[in-house]
């Protein structure tokens, strides 16, 4: 301040937690807003809950760790998986291969937020979007029945896991492939994860040599570790965290070592 009442411009970037958070609400903001990524996100992930709860089509084991249960509590951990890999996977990589066309991150990445810190905010934005998703999904199977088990930290790790591991491979698919082929095979891998990976048909229903590579799927990994603690109330499954911890780091080192963004 030169004078009193005068104000002389102090030229210079913002702090870094303050750029961050700034791109994290505008990213989840854009999220949020577009039609396609809701329709993933929300709408599809609600809708199959409440239509496989309420008819049965499929049958699924409903025994959990209080007596017998209901079919809700089998699908909602499939369904909480869902909404984890329709986000971090699905959503973000055919956002972010569409911001790569246009030049959006080219631009981003020339601007004072540093590209780690983009990416830092993107995952917030996922995260924050998972926050909703996970309310949603929870109130709605809540109403329908639902009697959750276990133990809520092995769920917690579960779920960041999972969108670590989704985040990798969607940041991979999105740096790597035109945004085209992005959005295509974005949606083929999620139609083939929903009917293959344990989110609404039991594994035990296809074949056992299928069975043995389904299971290493990250899907099959959050679905099944999700289900033995919610429905089965088991203890800590390591083995499903081990799965997603390897898919994980091969998905975000893949993605930082080829991810091109032009």
């Amino acid at each position: 301040m030169s004078a009193a009442g005068t104000y002389t411009p102090k030229p210079g970037a913002a702090p870094l937690p303050r750029m961050i958070a700034a791109q994290a609400v505008l990213e989840t903001k854009m999220l949020l807003r577009n039609g396609e990524q809701l329709l993933l996100t929300v709408i599809i992930p609600t809708l199959l809950l409440v239509l496989f709860s309420a008819v049965d089509i499929v049958a699924v084991p409903t025994e959990t760790a209080g007596g017998k249960g209901k079919a809700v509590d089998f699908l909602a951990p499939g369904i909480l998986a869902l909404a984890v890999m329709s986000t971090a996977f699905t959503g973000q990589a055919i956002a972010t291969g569409f911001e790569r066309r246009y030049g959006v991150l080219k631009r981003l990445g020339a601007s004072p937020l540093p590209r780690w810190g983009l990416m830092t905010a993107k995952t917030l934005s996922v995260l924050v979007t998972e926050v909703l998703q996970v309310v949603l999904v929870t109130v709605i199977a809540f109403a329908l029945g639902w009697s959750p088990h276990g133990n809520p930290f092995a769920v917690l790790l579960l779920l960041v896991l999972g969108t670590a591991a989704f985040s990798g491979l969607g940041l991979l698919m999105a740096g790597t492939l035109k945004a085209e082929a992005t959005l295509a095979a974005a949606n083929l891998v999620f139609l083939l994860l929903l009917m293959g990976g344990g989110v609404i048909v039991p594994l035990d229903k296809f074949p056992d040599a299928a069975q043995t590579l389904l299971g290493l799927l990250p899907i099959s990994a959050l679905s099944d570790g999700l289900r033995d603690v919610l429905q089965h109330g088991a203890g800590m499954p390591w083995g499903d965290l081990g799965i997603l911890a390897v898919w994980a780091v091969l998905g975000l080192g893949a993605a930082a070592k080829f991810f091109r963004w032009e």
